[in-house]
């Protein structure tokens, strides 16, 4: 079977983080088509998990989104902006800056695609347990303003299905955590 075929590329426009690129491709039978994405370094969130088993709670972030102009509520996360970081050293970075907390145990989700259809951005998921308060050290002024909340893990599951945590990498993060509940919820 013949496969599709990424023929060139070109920037057209180069951000602190996130590269817009045109691309020309070839499809299975040789047209030429054009697409245009973004190119993404990837990211980490953290599933990170307060308390005792049995009465758990998951710390959740609300931070200021100016692309879609509200504040959501998501799990600790961050770009992969530090070149050839290792992803668990990235999340803990992260949890870090964003939540003044460090984990004992980082346990690896897995990942996911965020975007496919506009973006190569991948999310590395984490499991943060065995927590410790330390230092915030946040950046910019979303996370200047962002604040820290810890809800039970079953709370934050109606959450999801009452709309009130819309962020994909946060649902993700909680439904592939629920499917381990026996070992830790």
């Amino acid at each position: 079977m013949t496969k599709f075929r990424q023929v060139e590329e070109s920037l057209i426009h180069k951000g602190p983080a996130w590269s817009l690129v045109q691309g020309e491709f070839l499809d299975p039978s040789g047209t030429k088509f054009i697409r245009t994405f973004m190119r993404s370094p990837g990211a980490v969130g953290i599933v990170a998990l307060a308390g005792e088993k049995d009465s758990r709670e998951v710390v959740l972030v609300r931070q200021y989104r100016p692309a879609l102009g509200i504040s959501t509520l998501e799990i600790p996360a961050g770009l992969r902006d530090l070149e050839g970081e290792d992803p668990r050293v990235t999340a803990r970075r992260e949890l870090e800056e964003e939540a003044g907390l460090v984990a004992a145990t980082m346990t690896d989700l897995g990942r996911h695609i965020s975007s496919p259809g506009i973006s190569n951005s991948t999310v590395d998921l984490f499991l943060a347990t065995d927590l410790t308060q330390t230092k915030i050290d946040r950046h910019g002024p979303e996370e200047q303003f962002m604040t820290i909340e810890y809800v039970p893990f079953n709370r934050a599951m109606a959450m999801v299905k009452d709309g009130v945590i819309q962020d994909g990498k946060t649902i993700i993060g909680l439904f592939l955590v629920a499917t381990m509940a026996n070992t830790y919820i």
